[in-house]
């Protein structure tokens, strides 16, 4: 019979009376409902589900004392499952989210970082507002809004990042701060990008876009000549007008059939106009099957709220930036699918690359695709040996899809400059290093 765990450093003292009174530890009621995150099992000694920023303070005081892990999670869909651990403290941000339309004529709006996605697409779709998020309705807000965000309509929109207009975040010492382009607008620009270094964000002000509906096209096509359907599927994402966003997820493997779904997305309700800019699809390759719909923006990200429990067994993703797909990038691509078993590219592009590189964190405005490679741990080393193959024709990395951490991902992820500007600031806002969980950025600069 396996051991079992010994005590966890949490359970060995007693939580100040405030958070005792939040706490979900271990043999209590529902702490199986919040203990994992989708792609990992946790067995944190206490999940605090905080009610307001003095909750959040006691819960960074505590940590910081007793020595503690220390997670924040605010949907704990991440693929990195960083928002559980083993014997530490996690603040669940569910109940910091609301969302709130403070002009409707301008779209301006405000979120707590605990919402879903999904939900936030919900209650803006009666104001005709919208905001390009992700692909999945429960995600939550707080990590992709710190990240990036590349969204269903990110060609015509931008990620979500480049529609924030203030954050309002606790910091290290327990104070709380709202940031925008006029109020400490370094922390501003750092948090765009690598927010999870510098605070936990508890609620974001947002500019949404005006989306009555859009168009959404379901194609699934016979992969077999994958270098071919790949490069022809590039080409035909770059050429296209800015109102189309396309996802291609290619599943294969030794011995199976590949298949590529393309998801693509027309921003707008026209039917015929969206049937016009999609209409070259078709060509990419032999297609298997297809379906052309209008519908509201917010169906394409229902919200299930159930609870994660490590249910997917794809822990392992690999993350990287494209400029475009020729047949070498294509070969290699190919070669990853092979050995992981699924690789998604995502088209950015359009509005994406509108955004000054130096305007935040997130400085990748050039690149014209973003991919990433899932498979399950162990296959690790096999999906590994092909991404090394691909990594001279890759620039830049997207954190959010990235389960590795270190010093290569980091210099992947924010350019020289920005590396160095995000180190300086992090020794200002968090000289403790207090929120290292999460690609933790270095306390000196980078070696020459």
């Amino acid at each position: 019979m396996p051991a079992l765990p010994g005590p966890s450093p949490a359970s060995e003292h007693a939580l100040p009376e405030r958070l005792a009174a939040l706490a979900i530890r271990p043999g209590d009621p529902g702490y199986g409902a919040v203990r994992h995150t989708y792609t990992r099992a946790g067995h944190p000694a206490a999940v605090l589900p905080v009610r307001d920023t003095r909750d959040i303070a006691a819960a960074l005081a505590h940590a910081r004392d007793e020595h503690l892990p220390f997670t924040v999670r605010s949907g704990g869909h991440g693929i990195s499952g960083r928002s559980t651990n083993d014997g530490g403290l996690v603040v669940d941000l569910a109940r910091f989210a609301a969302v709130t339309v403070l002009d409707a004529d301008t779209g301006l709006v405000r979120v707590g970082a605990g919402a879903r996605w999904g939900d936030v697409a919900a209650a803006l779709a009666p104001y005709g507002l919208a905001l390009s998020s992700g692909d999945t309705g429960d995600v939550g807000v707080g990590g992709l809004a710190t990240a990036g965000g590349i969204g269903l309509m990110a060609r015509a929109h931008g990620l979500t990042i480049d529609r924030m207009r203030a954050a309002e975040l606790v910091l290290a010492d327990g104070s709380t701060v709202r940031t925008d382009a006029g109020h400490d607008p370094d922390l501003f620009w750092a948090v765009r990008g690598a927010g999870a270094n510098f605070g936990i964000a508890t609620a974001f002000e947002f500019q949404a876009s005006r989306v009555n509906g859009v168009c959404v096209d379901i194609s699934v096509f016979d992969a077999a000549d994958t270098v071919g359907l790949l490069t022809r599927w590039g080409q035909w994402t770059e050429s296209s007008p800015r109102t189309v966003t396309s996802f291609l997820t290619l599943a294969g493997g030794p011995g199976s059939r590949p298949l590529a779904q393309v998801m693509t997305v027309y921003a707008g309700e026209d039917l015929d106009a969206a049937r016009t800019a999609l209409r070259p699809l078709a060509a990419v390759g032999p297609v298997l099957g297809n379906q052309l719909l209008p519908v509201p923006y917010h169906q394409l990200l229902p919200t299930s709220h159930q609870p994660q429990h490590a249910q997917q067994p794809m822990s392992v993703s690999r993350s990287g930036l494209l400029h475009h797909i020729d047949d070498q990038v294509a070969r290699a691509v190919t070669a990853v699918a092979t050995a992981a078993g699924i690789v998604q590219l995502r088209s950015v592009g359009g509005a994406v690359n509108d955004t000054p590189a130096a305007a935040m964190a997130y400085a990748h405005r050039t690149q014209n695709f973003s991919l990433m490679a899932a498979t399950v741990p162990a296959l690790r080393d096999d999906l590994d040996r092909q991404w090394d193959r691909l990594a001279p024709l890759i620039d830049g990395l997207y954190l959010s899809f990235e389960t590795r951490t270190g010093p290569r991902q980091l210099q992947n992820a924010f350019p020289p400059p920005v590396l160095d500007r995000l180190i300086t600031l992090k020794r200002h806002y968090d000289p403790g290093h207090l929120f290292d969980n999460n690609f933790a950025l270095p306390s000196t600069p980078r070696p020459v």
